[in-house]
């Protein structure tokens, strides 16, 4: 098993443990997950994928994740990641091997980055601005998406019940 694997596994429990701080869809299937890669042209890495499976999409003391999910008032559309991928690729003209992942809060988009694949299958976590097209430039977030997800939440968390 991967470190990316691990990691999303381990923020599959911790959105399990801390459920009234967190919100989680229903998750999606195979055929779901297919339609996602097919429409953005590549396939999720599979830390990803994994937390795509198990909540769709999901939130957890705050911290907020695009994943894929569907509602009845947009239909089959599928939204979050797919959604905003495309539309930043057509708005703002963001390189096709990205997937936006999350909102960094300041304009930006949490990304991951398909171009460069490890030999896990794992893809960076970079922050990516409208027109940037240099990726020397972009913020390294880190090494792949669970590693990334599960510090974030865990963080979050932590402050949470420190405030209480």
């Amino acid at each position: 098993m991967t470190r990316g694997v691990e990691a999303s596994e381990r923020l599959i429990e911790l959105v399990r443990r801390n459920d009234d701080i967190a919100n989680h869809a229903a998750g999606c299937d195979a055929e779901t997950v297919a339609a996602a890669e097919n429409e953005l042209g590549m396939a999720f890495p599979t830390s990803y994928r994994l937390l795509i499976k198990e909540f769709g999409t999901w939130d957890i003391a705050g911290e907020e994740f695009l994943g894929v999910y569907q509602t009845s008032a947009m239909g089959s559309k599928l939204l979050g990641s797919v959604a905003e991928t495309l539309d930043a690729r057509r708005r703002y003209g963001m390189p096709s091997d990205l997937i936006a992942v999350m909102f960094d809060g300041m304009g930006g988009l949490v990304v991951l980055d398909s171009s460069r694949v490890d030999q896990e299958g794992e893809y960076p976590v970079l922050v990516w601005n409208p027109g940037v097209a240099d990726r020397q430039s972009m913020e390294r977030l880190g090494d792949d998406f669970g590693s990334f997800a599960f510090a974030l939440c865990q963080r979050a968390v932590t402050r949470w019940r420190e405030s209480d």
